[in-house]
């Protein structure tokens, strides 16, 4: 089932030629240039950007812009905020384990 499948060889002998033959070189033409193609119509509808419709277009774009810094503006301080935090957590168990170890 997978194994390839070759073409048979002939299997009858070649002509037997009794007379030499003598290949005259033919004179060689250059080849023609390659015809290219034409592109093919396109059926989509071209968009145009009227005055307005770019502007919509600059306003939707800033005000994503806008809303993902937004974003990542309150990511950053929800990370600044964690990390005081637990930075004033380690001072106070601090605080305290200094207290139990002097005996008060």
């Amino acid at each position: 089932m997978l194994t390839p499948k070759y073409p048979r060889p002939d299997t009858a002998p070649p002509p037997a030629t009794t007379t030499p033959t003598v290949h005259t070189p033919t004179p060689i033409e250059p080849a023609p240039a390659p015809v290219v193609p034409a592109a093919p119509a396109s059926h989509r509808p071209v968009v145009q950007l009227t005055p307005g419709s770019a502007l919509t277009l600059a306003a939707g774009g800033g005000a994503v812009v806008l809303v993902v810094g937004a974003v990542l503006v309150s990511l950053l301080l929800a990370v600044a905020v964690t990390g005081v935090s637990v930075a004033v957590v380690a001072v106070v168990l601090r605080l305290l384990v200094n207290d139990l170890h002097k005996g008060r």
